[in-house]
């Protein structure tokens, strides 16, 4: 075999530090303990301020998208899951599209993409952590210091090696699932949770405010002898969570759940044991949550570049044409006004949507088409293409009734990139809806949540299942 692109990264492979395989099957409560613990670790090091920081007070460049990149300004998760997600994003689209040639029956060569992938992921937030770091995220380099800045830099990057570290740990079956799906879960719920019951006060110029919507609700309602004009301003008061963001987050929580069960079942037979059938299903939503996380991490890249470009060289044309940002009133927050990514960001209520409609048009159908389009490519590139599942159900024996082997795979082929298409594009509609509509977590959050939560509880029952134990033990006694 000759030379190889993946070859390059051999010579690294005893630098990065490895998870190793667990040599026999971890029980479930272990996995279970394992799984808590690294979320634990995850959300400790969230609420770790960054040591060295002089000033916290400018625009935040990631503003929009914390939440769903598992990130917290000033901690420890300052970049979140940007550095793996972006990692996997690009290698894995440049072997899908065979620029990057790798042969996944061979054990070096999965060893080799895998440490490909970390290396890139270290690289990637080695450039975000100096760019964040020069560009006065934490104060004026010049006050903060030459070994001020490396030590902030060296921070930024320990940590994401760490959260790699805790998302390959759950990956090589010490826990359940992947630590992206679940750092990315659980921190988009706990913004909501925030959002919807923070009993701190805040105050934007009208004087103290509770920030959590629901609790702004009682508190206007017990203490406003207007309560007519009290429901008016906690279900629409601006800037702050509000109720109708809360109706909003429930109403987009019970779609989403109910797109998750729609799915076509397709009657699978044994050839190995005559008489044995079953059901092969195929969701709507095919990819799952994979192509909106896919889009919210190439999106706020986009954002962050962008955002950072105005702040050094505001006066250049070509910066100003990728974006021209203003801050909010009241606020030192920085929202992009014109340029490209002014049609990546989406309208932040429904008056703002239909005041400024090309925006609107625009920016909607940016979000379907892409997320439709990385949804039919992840399809392709993840092993759960038409191919995929067409030779997975022959080396099992199993065909469909009423095809024969040759012609499985054109009806495969007629149901699957259908389902991941229009799957991706009815969660880029939502997503949409969503964030006109000002639901609390974001559409992008709601959907990446719901689909997670999803995912974990199906895991669970599969993992029960597989080890014999019945539903009723897994809900803890009888089922009423």
């Amino acid at each position: 075999m000759g030379f190889r692109a993946l070859h390059l990264v051999r010579p690294f492979l005893s630098l990065l530090p490895e998870i190793e395989a667990p040599v026999y099957k971890i029980a479930f409560n272990e996995r279970i303990l394992w799984t808590v613990g690294s979320l634990i670790i995850f959300m400790v090091m969230s609420q770790v301020p960054l040591y060295g920081i002089e000033s916290s007070d400018s625009s935040d460049p990631l503003y929009w998208m914390r939440a769903i990149l598992a990130s917290n300004r000033g901690t420890l998760t300052e970049l979140g899951i940007t550095p793996i997600v972006t990692s996997g994003m690009i290698l894995q689209l440049l072997s899908g599209a065979n620029i990057l040639h790798v042969d996944y029956s061979l054990k070096e060569d999965r060893a080799l993409f895998s440490g490909a992938q970390k290396l890139f992921a270290m690289a990637i937030s080695l450039v975000l952590a100096t760019i964040t770091v020069l560009n006065g995220l934490y104060g004026s380099p010049n006050d903060i210091g030459t070994s001020g800045c490396l030590l902030l830099i060296a921070q930024i990057v320990i940590a994401s090696l760490v959260i790699m570290l805790l998302d390959e740990l759950l990956q090589k079956g010490y826990g359940f699932g992947s630590g992206i799906n679940l750092f990315v879960g659980c921190s988009t719920a706990v913004t909501i949770f925030w959002k919807t019951l923070s009993p701190t006060t805040v105050n934007l110029g009208r004087g103290p405010e509770y920030e959590g919507a629901l609790i702004a609700l009682f508190s206007l309602l017990v203490n406003r002898k207007d309560k007519t004009r009290a429901l008016l301003e906690a279900f629409y008061r601006p800037h702050l969570p509000n109720v109708m963001g809360v109706l909003s987050l429930l109403v987009v929580f019970a779609i989403v759940v109910y797109l998750q069960g729609f799915r076509i079942e397709l009657s699978i037979k044994s050839n190995r044991m005559r008489g044995q059938r079953a059901t092969y299903p195929i969701r709507l939503l095919y990819t799952s949550s994979m192509p909106i996380m896919l889009l919210s991490t190439m999106t706020s890249n986009i954002l962050m570049i962008s955002h950072m470009l105005y702040q050094r060289f505001g006066t250049n044309a070509v910066v100003q044409l990728l974006g021209v940002w203003e801050p909010l009133e009241g606020s030192n927050q920085l929202f992009a006004k014109s340029g490209v990514v002014y049609y990546l960001s989406p309208p932040r209520s429904i008056l703002e949507a239909v005041l400024d409609p090309i925006h609107t048009l625009v920016y909607t159908v940016i979000i379907i088409t892409v997320s439709s389009l990385l949804s039919k490519t992840w399809m392709e590139i993840s092993g759960s293409s038409v191919r995929d599942v067409a030779h997975e159900l022959k080396e099992n024996q199993l065909v469909i009734v009423g095809y024969r082997d040759s012609s499985m795979y054109k009806e495969l082929k007629r149901v699957i990139p259908v389902a991941a298409s229009f799957g991706g594009a009815i969660l880029g509609a939502v997503s949409v809806v969503a964030d006109m509509t000002g639901a609390i977590g974001s559409g992008t959050g709601i959907l990446l949540c719901v689909c997670i939560i999803y995912q974990y509880f199906e895991m669970i029952v599969r993992e029960q299942m597989e080890t014999g134990a019945s539903m009723e033990s897994m809900m803890g006694g009888r089922m009423q």
